[in-house]
């Protein structure tokens, strides 16, 4: 006889241009509570992966990079933090969960859930206003502070505030990402790993091209659209229907890995697939945004493109959009001279969906560059509560 289902409480979320499931670790099977097998094996359950039919058709995942996702909260094992905010990123067609990285996306619902879930201590929700919710990321070790609008004492999530890649208005949410420069797990890595600001990326098969390897936000790979054969103006199809391309991709991102120092073989890359993501710059061109709205030139800065678990992302990743306005803020990255090579505290970048503004403010220390914050504008929703629910694991 087969055993009955587990339900486990459980909130289903979107954040930015992500949504996943978000749970309180004390709600988690006991097993579940500590990272190893048994909770992947919940988590990726839960999710609907490994799912040959690439649907997730038995689970709470999208089948997207953006909807394959798991967050676990708990209060705050750090001094004058509220929140413990680890993220899973569930491969699709693998039995695979990638711990190595965050979703800028997610963080923004990650204030509304601790306020709303009593991880954030009552006297410090103002009863109108913004309560300032201090997260620890525990997967980069960073703290990231999110401004979440109250009324009458509870969040505030209806707005008019737009962000494109999300159908619906909603409420503001304010995210400062402090000292972005991604420790890799937690040892504390440079934010140009090479020291440099610009390195020449060999790559069997594809060539050889200048790069922006940087740890901030997430650490990603930046290349020149038209040092690879694109516009920088690229939608999801124009990539993600060519398989030869997304192996070109992945090819680029796993040499891009090995010479930041993340994996120590080229072997390793694939089970690394969340951590670093590749994307590519160009300067500002007229295009239309998949929704099809017309983005212009004269409107943004530059143009980005990213890929995300080996597809071309539909907006853009948050930890990305970190890492875009880090770079951008350092005169000499390939990102700055994409956007016409001045200083500058924020840009103005194209996506797939339409247009992201990223502020940084970036110094020089020792000639070392540092960037103390990064701040973005995203939103955040509860989009269904109560409990999932899920066969036993063996």
């Amino acid at each position: 006889m087969f055993k009955p289902q587990i339900r486990i409480p459980a909130t289903y979320m979107r954040g930015g241009t992500s949504k996943g499931v978000f749970f309180k670790l004390d709600d988690l099977p006991e097993a579940a509570q500590v990272a190893g097998a048994a909770r992947d094996a919940i988590l990726l359950r839960v999710i609907g992966s490994p799912d040959p039919y690439a649907k997730h058709t038995d689970g709470m995942g999208g089948a997207t990079s953006s909807t394959s996702k798991t967050v676990i909260l708990s209060k705050s094992s750090q001094a004058d933090h509220d929140v413990d905010y680890l993220f899973g990123q569930v491969a699709i067609d693998k039995p695979f969960i990638d711990w190595s990285g965050n979703c800028g996306n997610l963080t923004a619902a990650v204030g509304a859930f601790a306020i709303s879930n009593g991880l954030v201590d009552s006297s410090r929700i103002p009863q109108d206003g913004h309560c300032i919710v201090r997260i620890w990321q525990a997967n980069i070790q960073k703290t990231i502070i999110a401004h979440v609008p109250i009324t009458s004492g509870q969040v505030q999530e209806t707005g008019d505030f737009e962000l494109d890649g999300v159908t619906f208005p909603a409420a503001e949410v304010q995210i400062e990402f402090l000292d972005p420069a991604a420790d890799e797990d937690g040892e504390g890595g440079a934010m140009f790993p090479t020291g440099n600001l610009v390195d020449t990326l060999d790559v069997p098969d594809v060539g050889s091209f200048p790069a922006t390897l940087i740890n901030a936000g997430i650490p990603t790979i930046f290349v020149n659209a038209k040092d690879i054969g694109y516009t920088g103006a690229e939608l999801q199809d124009d990539i993600n229907s060519n398989p030869a391309a997304l192996a070109r991709f992945e090819q680029i991102r796993a040499y891009g890995a090995l010479k930041m120092g993340l994996i120590s073989d080229i072997s390793e890359a694939v089970i690394r697939a969340h951590t670093p993501k590749i994307a590519f710059v160009a300067p500002p061109l007229n295009y239309m945004a998949s929704s099809g709205k017309a983005v212009h030139a004269s409107d943004i800065d530059l143009l980005v493109r990213a890929l995300s678990m080996g597809k071309l992302h539909h907006a853009m990743m948050g930890t990305a959009a970190v890492a875009i306005g880090t770079a951008a803020a350092i005169p000499g990255t390939l990102v700055n001279i994409a956007a016409g090579g001045k200083e500058r505290q924020s840009v103005v970048f194209g996506h797939p969906s339409g247009t992201l503004r990223v502020g940084a403010e970036a110094k020089q220390l020792d000639g070392q560059w540092l960037v103390t914050k990064a701040i973005m504008s995203r939103s955040a929703r509860v989009l269904m509560e109560g409990w999932v629910r899920v066969p036993p694991q063996v």
